[in-house]
């Protein structure tokens, strides 16, 4: 056998799965990439995934070749449940990106789960109607029928054989006369596709098997939000990530349960009467008029620590730069370097409810939601979880709004349950990407001109970028301080705290949001850990607690990472329970301001030195003051 006939041969081979198959391969091919593109968005700069038709062929060959394994009959068994799920899988995906600009995801997967059968027939009634069959739904639907009619209407094949007998016998001879020649070539280009394909998407394969190896959510939202991430381009990917992300959340909210069942307050002296913490959302200190940024983005805080009653701290950093990952910390009376993990720790809501404080929980972001991204549902699934909400908050929000200003209308409905004793809690967007959202059109004070003295560097797309994040920061400050007025007149102390930093073209930096490296250096610990820090008492509560409010500012230089706040929150509660530890409470005389200080659990920050500095010189900016 010479060298062509068996390149032939092999041609021929490769061609057999896609011959066995032909109709399994060419219906999922065509709904594959249907569906991606009835569910790209229609935003500018929306765009399939580059390797969508080479990954699906690839995919699609080597499910027919594994369907050659089997006996006809048990293949055509095998089919049928693979049409089924194929076919259901993406009518849902498509739906959902129909009706919630979303396809599937674990949060619409956790609704699904949460809703009981009376809220099932509802939905069905109100969305599954005949408007249906003429949105992007009804083009699957009419494959699936067309699918349908080809494989079941023997007759028509039989009608064909009987009237066109001549010419099924001239096509069937001009078939076997060029076979081996047709046969081969396409075969050939077969097998230059699998290669192509497997070349380009085998990185995108071990990307996913990464992520489907995850440990927790936070290991796969890790992955998800890195340079380099999978891409889920079929309704079968998402949804396999969709279960495997809901059955990891369902073990920390097993621990989480758990821990809540043991959860006990020795004593309780109701130091404070109201508690107020706001949450803010991607605020780093270097864009902040109080340290120092050369735009007056936060007047309104500065005016407040003029008056003497707003202590801004000086030294803060956030454990994290990923949202989800911060709450975790913030919220669990676990501490960077403790033993076992934050979820086999009671939370902090916990152990106030549990003490009598009354929990308000009013959150602009971490609401169950359809159109959610994997970062919204880690760092929400635990505080959206019934039973743990139930254990965590008294009242709460139910809708967010596209202003944080909408969070002062909610606290206004929630205010009449208030006890005498409350904790309130206020999570903000902030200054969450876009940033040209994040600020009403007519609370813009700032413009991509202002900043040619101060970024000359920048071109004039990024300085409108530039503006658009200190109008966000702006209009944060105006928030902030409202809420700060809502208790001027109580017996009050507020505490803010971002939750991490953002970048927005900093020096030499040259790009926005963060970077979510595994190695931290000292400019990204600089502009993504590094958080403004403050504490506000009313005239009334530093009355009644000049030593609370004296603590308060001989602390202001102290070393801090917000991941041990809870701790700070009890005390000022007068909460005594064994999960409080005075050496992580920064006002306590026995607070350990030499705790290390460690990013993402691993990089010392007070041991980063700037890029210019000599070997193993202490960085002065960050020499205790």
């Amino acid at each position: 056998m010479n060298v062509l006939s068996l390149l032939t041969k092999c041609c021929r081979w490769a061609l057999l799965p896609l011959r066995t198959h032909a109709t399994f391969f060419i219906m999922l091919y065509a709904l594959g990439v249907m569906c991606a593109w009835l569910i790209l968005p229609s935003a500018k700069g929306a765009e399939l995934y580059e390797y969508l038709y080479l990954e699906l062929f690839f995919d699609l060959y080597l499910l027919c070749a594994f369907l050659m394994l089997f006996p006809r009959r048990l293949a055509r068994w095998i089919k049928g449940v693979l049409y089924v799920l194929f076919y259901a899988t993406t009518l849902v995906d498509v739906y959902c990106f129909n009706k919630f600009q979303s396809s599937i995801t674990p949060s619409i997967l956790l609704l699904i789960s949460e809703t009981d059968s009376r809220e099932a027939v509802e939905f069905l009634k109100s969305y599954l109607n005949f408007d249906i069959l003429f949105s992007k739904v009804g083009v699957i639907l009419l494959l699936m029928v067309l699918h349908i009619a080809f494989a079941f209407n023997r007759r028509y094949r039989k009608w064909l054989r009987l009237h066109y007998a001549q010419q099924v016998a001239t096509c069937r001879e001009w078939i076997e006369k060029y076979a081996q020649h047709w046969q081969a070539g396409i075969g050939a280009v077969a097998m230059a596709l699998m290669v192509w394909g497997g070349i380009s998407t085998i990185p995108n394969k071990q990307l996913f098997v990464r992520l489907m190896s995850g440990q927790t959510i936070g290991e796969v939202e890790h992955l998800l939000t890195a340079p380099e991430r999978p891409v889920l381009y079929h309704p079968l990917y998402r949804l396999a990530f969709s279960l495997y992300a809901n059955s990891l959340a369902a073990q920390q909210v097993k621990t989480l349960i758990q821990a809540s069942k043991t959860v006990k307050v020795d004593s309780c002296h109701f130091v404070s009467k109201h508690i107020v913490l706001i949450i803010g959302e991607s605020f780093g200190r270097h864009h902040s008029q109080q340290y120092g940024y050369f735009m007056p983005t936060t007047p309104r805080q500065v005016k407040r620590e003029r008056s003497g009653f707003l202590v801004k701290y000086n030294d803060v950093v956030s454990p994290w730069n990923l949202t989800s990952f911060v709450f975790k910390h913030l919220f669990s009376m676990y501490s960077v370097g403790d033993k076992g993990e934050w979820s086999d720790y009671p939370l902090f809501p916990q152990l106030f409810r549990k003490a009598g404080y009354h929990v308000n929980f009013i959150t602009n972001q971490f609401l169950p939601k359809t159109k959610e991204e994997v970062y919204d549902f880690s760092g929400g699934f635990f505080l959206n979880n019934p039973e743990l909400s139930e254990s965590q908050f008294d009242t709460r929000n139910d809708k967010v709004h596209y202003y944080d200003e909408g969070l002062l209308e909610e606290y206004e409905k929630l205010k009449s349950e208030n006890k005498e004793y409350n904790l309130t809690i206020f999570h903000l967007i902030g200054q969450h990407v876009n940033y040209r959202q994040r600020s009403p059109k007519d609370r813009k004070r700032f413009k991509a001109d202002d900043y040619d003295t101060f970024r000359p560097k920048l071109n004039k797309k990024q300085k409108r970028v530039l503006a658009d994040y200190d109008n966000a920061v702006l209009y944060n400050d105006s928030v902030v301080d409202a809420i700060v007025k809502r208790f001027e007149k109580e017996e009050a102390i507020v505490i803010y705290v971002p939750d991490h930093g953002e970048e927005c073209y900093e020096e030499d930096r040259g790009f926005i949001c963060r970077n979510h490296s595994s190695e931290i250096d000292y400019k990204l610990a600089k502009y993504e850990f590094e958080i403004p820090f403050w504490i506000w008492c009313s005239r009334q509560y530093v009355r009644k607690h000049p030593e609370i409010f004296k603590a308060v500012i001989q602390a202001k230089n102290r070393r801090l990472m917000t991941d041990a706040l809870p701790h700070m929150l009890l005390y000022l509660a007068g909460i005594h329970a064994k999960d409080y530890n005075p050496r992580h409470n920064v006002l306590s005389e026995e607070y350990d301001e030499q705790r290390p200080r460690l990013l993402k659990g691993k990089v010392d920050y007070d041991g980063l030195t700037p890029p210019d500095s000599p070997r193993g010189e202490e960085n002065p900016a960050r020499e205790k003051k």
